[in-house]
């Protein structure tokens, strides 16, 4: 029995229109109630994560919340900070001095404010005009602050800087972006309009080493849902590793299982195949292949 479920948001637990399904929440409650503990680890903060726990019971069950990438890690039900790591100041302000000399929306939270350097910036994505700046404020339950000098208002450490582009503009310039900090700091795509900054040596793998043994878990008891590129060191460091059908072809790579996408309820039709007690949907028995599952 696998005494960890690590689940990424984003692509992964919630659905395209960033739903959380009735199969996929039934699902992650029976699991919890036959003695999992989930872990959300999501690039989102803290404020984007205890909606999703409150869902899903956590301040009952019990679990982590593991956000900013791995930057902070919290227990889901006292609070209590198990592992924090930011940018310090001066780190901070090089990488917004440096992103003045590109195209791109960059965002910075500091309590329940997110600060931007152009509130009424879109971006362009599937062909059409997308309001990042209100997305992101309203996934995470932000309060909007537009400061035209970033660099030179940041004067405190962060966890994580988000810069959002178009996502053929960000292809082209993200190694650009990163030169400066190589070895420095963290840098990485988390959606293809998504790329971020985070302390050195920080990823979601790396929060889980610092925290998971206080929780009582080990590697080889953990099950990793994941999407995208930094959800690769997770599902690396679980015992099992499943990407969803829509991840990206290099986390499929990297992956033991891949399951159905995150519209089709992947999480749910793995844990009632593997993981769930009643059974459920059977799964093909073939690592790194979609998952053809059966109602």
């Amino acid at each position: 029995m696998s005494k960890a479920i690590l689940l990424d948001i984003d692509g992964t637990l919630l659905n395209s229109k960033k739903e959380l399904t009735p199969r996929t929440k039934d699902a992650l409650l029976k699991a919890q109630a036959q003695g999992c503990r989930l872990v959300l680890a999501s690039g989102r903060p803290v404020n984007g994560l205890a909606g999703l726990a409150k869902d899903l019971k956590m301040d009952e069950y019990g679990g982590l919340l593991v956000a900013f990438n791995g930057g902070m890690v919290l227990d889901a039900k006292t609070g209590e900070v198990l592992f924090e790591r930011a940018m310090r100041v001066e780190e901070s302000q090089a990488v917004l001095e440096h992103m003045k000399k590109f195209d791109v929306v960059v965002l910075v939270d500091h309590g329940e404010y997110m600060f931007t350097n152009d509130v009424f910036k879109t971006i362009e994505r599937d062909g059409k005009p997308f309001d990042v700046v209100e997305y992101e404020a309203r996934s995470n339950r932000y309060r909007l602050c537009e400061i035209k000098d970033l660099a030179a208002f940041v004067d405190f450490p962060t966890h994580k800087i988000l810069v959002a582009g178009t996502p053929s503009y960000l292809r082209a310039h993200a190694q650009e972006m990163a030169k400066p900090f190589d070895r420095k700091l963290n840098s990485m795509f988390t959606a293809d309009f998504y790329y971020e900054f985070t302390a050195q040596g920080i990823d979601k793998a790396e929060a889980l080493r610092q925290s998971l043994d206080k929780a009582g878990f080990a590697p080889k008891e953990a099950i990793a849902f994941g999407d995208a590129q930094n959800d690769a060191s997770m599902l690396a460091w679980a015992g099992t590793g499943v990407a969803m059908g829509n991840a990206v072809p290099s986390l499929k790579a990297v992956a033991d299982f891949v399951t159905a996408s995150n519209d089709e309820d992947g999480i749910a039709r793995y844990l009632e195949a593997r993981v769930l007690k009643d059974g459920g949907s059977k799964i093909v028995e073939k690592p790194t292949d979609p998952a053809m599952m059966e109602a």
